[in-house]
C-alpha cells in the first residue's frame, strides 16, 4: 500500500495584514512559526530571500510571507519533506512562467510590428525631406534693404 501525505482537515486560513515589509517576529505570529524556523527554512529554499535593513533585520514583503505560508502548508499540512517541498515549489514556478511567455510574446510581437511601422513611416518622412533638398532651389531677387546698405559703410546708397 502507497504512502500519501497525510492531509488535515481544516487548516486555518492566516490573515495578513496589509503593509509593506514585516518583521520577522511579524511573520512568525503570522505564519505560527518559530523565528528560528523562518531563519532555516531561508537557508532551504531559495526562493525566500527577505530584505534586510541598514541594522541587519529581516523584512519579509507579501510575497515573503506567503511564501513561507506555502512551505508551512506543503511541511506541515502535507507531509512533505523539505527537499520534496523544494521541488514541489520550483515546479509550481516553472508552469506559471512558461503560461505567460505566450502573452509576453504576443505583445512583444505587437510592439515590434508598431515599431516597425513608426519606422517605415519616418523613413518615407525623412526620403521625401531629402528629395526637397536634392532639387534646386529657386531664388526670388532678393531687394536691399536700407541696413544692408548702412551695413556696407556707406552713408548714402545708390539705387535704393
Amino acid at each position: 500500500m502507497a504512502s500519501q501525505p497525510q492531509r488535515t482537515a481544516a487548516e486555518p486560513v492566516a490573515v495578513i495584514p496589509d503593509r509593506l515589509y514585516f518583521k520577522i517576529g511579524d511573520v512568525a505570529r503570522i505564519c505560527a512559526l518559530e523565528p528560528y524556523v523562518l531563519r532555516f527554512w531561508e537557508s532551504q529554499f531559495p526562493q525566500l530571500k527577505p530584505n534586510k535593513s541598514g541594522t541587519g533585520q529581516r523584512l519579509y514583503r507579501r510575497r515573503d510571507v506567503e511564501l513561507v505560508l506555502e512551505i508551512k502548508r506543503l511541511v506541515h499540512g502535507q507531509g512533505y519533506t523539505l527537499a520534496g517541498a523544494r521541488q514541489a515549489l520550483e515546479q509550481s514556478n516553472r508552469r506559471p512562467q512558461a503560461q505567460k511567455t505566450l502573452p509576453l510574446a504576443r505583445a512583444a510581437a505587437r510592439r515590434s510590428d508598431s515599431a516597425a511601422l513608426a519606422l517605415e513611416r519616418i523613413r518615407a518622412e525623412l526620403r521625401e525631406i531629402a528629395g526637397m533638398l536634392a532639387a534646386p532651389a529657386t531664388r526670388s531677387p532678393r531687394r536691399r534693404t536700407r541696413f544692408a546698405a548702412a551695413a556696407s559703410g556707406e552713408l548714402f546708397p545708390r539705387g535704393v
